[in-house]
C-alpha cells in the first residue's frame, strides 16, 4: 500500500486526484468472503395490537407547498419576494415560506450578514454546518479566509454585504439541486435588487452561473467584469471569483483570488 503524505495539504491534494480520477469508493485492503459471513437474524413482525393507538403526525412532514410541483412552487417564490419592500420584509417572507424543503432540514435560515448599504454585496452558494448552526452565511473556516481576503483590501463586514443564493443549508453540505436553486433565486433577485450594492462578487461557479447565466467554469470565467441586470432595469457591475472553501481545498489557487480582489479594489476606487 501506498504510503499516505504526512502533511495535510498534500493528504488533500491526494484526496482531490483520486476524486478527480473518478474514485467514490473505498475498499478494504483485504478481500472478503462475503458468502461466508453471517447472515443478520431478521426479527419476526409482531401482530398488531387489538386497539392500536392512531399514530402521531410526523413533525418534519413537509407541507404542500414544498411538496408541489417545482415550477408551481417558483412562481409562488416570485410573487412573495415581489412583494417585500425592504430587506426585513424579505427576510420575514423568507423565514415563512415553506415552499422549500430544505427549510425543514437546516435548523436556521441564514439569510444575511454585514452591511445592506455597503458598495459590494457577495453571494454564495448555501450555507455550510457552521452558518447552519449560527443563521448567517460564510460563519465557518471559509468565512474567516474571506474576511481575510476583504482585509487585504481595506474591507470587513460593516463595509459589505454577504448572502448566499440559496439561505438553508442542504443535508450533508450537498450540492443544492437545480429544483431547489430555481425556488430560491427569486429571493436572491429581490435581495440584491433591494440592496442596490455597486457591485455584485460571486463566489464560486454555481453563483456566477446562476446570477449571471454564463455556462463556463468559474476557472474561465473568475476574474472578468459581467453585468448583473435586476428585475427592474437596473444594471450592476459583477465579478465572478472563487470560493473561499474551493481556496482551502486548492491553496495554490489562492494568488487568482487575490488579483480578483486586487481588481474589485480598483474597481472601487474608479481606477477599473
Amino acid at each position: 500500500m501506498q504510503d499516505l503524505p504526512s502533511d495535510r495539504d498534500a493528504l488533500q491534494a491526494l484526496l482531490d486526484f483520486h476524486v478527480e480520477a473518478g474514485v467514490d469508493l473505498a475498499l478494504d485492503e483485504t478481500p472478503h468472503d462475503r458468502f461466508a459471513e453471517r447472515k443478520p437474524e431478521v426479527a419476526k413482525p409482531q401482530p398488531p395490537k387489538a386497539s392500536p393507538a392512531q399514530p402521531a403526525p410526523s413533525p418534519r412532514a413537509l407541507p404542500k407547498a414544498a411538496a408541489s410541483a417545482p415550477e408551481e412552487v417558483a412562481g409562488m417564490a416570485r410573487e412573495q419576494a415581489r412583494h417585500a419592500q425592504s430587506l426585513e420584509e424579505l427576510e420575514a417572507i423568507l423565514a415563512g415560506f415553506d415552499g422549500c424543503a430544505l427549510k425543514f432540514s437546516a435548523k436556521n435560515l441564514a439569510f444575511a450578514d454585514g452591511n445592506p448599504e455597503g458598495r459590494v454585496m457577495l453571494v454564495g452558494e448555501a450555507p455550510g454546518a457552521d452558518e447552519d448552526r449560527i443563521g448567517k452565511p460564510f460563519m465557518g473556516r471559509s468565512g474567516q479566509l474571506l474576511d481575510r481576503m476583504l482585509a487585504t483590501i481595506g474591507l470587513d463586514r460593516s463595509q459589505v454585504y454577504v448572502a448566499n443564493i440559496v439561505p438553508w443549508r442542504p443535508p450533508g453540505n450537498r450540492t443544492p439541486t437545480p429544483q431547489e436553486i430555481a425556488i430560491c433565486k427569486p429571493f436572491i433577485a429581490r435581495q440584491i435588487e433591494l440592496a442596490s450594492p455597486e457591485f455584485v462578487l460571486c463566489l464560486g461557479g454555481p453563483a456566477a452561473q446562476n446570477l449571471l447565466g454564463i455556462k463556463e467554469g468559474i476557472l474561465r470565467s473568475r476574474g472578468r467584469w459581467f453585468t448583473y441586470k435586476t428585475e427592474d432595469g437596473r444594471e450592476i457591475k459583477a465579478l465572478p471569483t472563487l470560493h473561499p472553501a474551493y481556496l482551502l481545498r486548492q491553496p495554490l489557487q489562492k494568488r487568482l483570488g487575490w488579483r480578483d480582489f486586487q481588481a474589485l479594489k480598483r474597481a472601487l476606487d474608479g481606477r477599473e
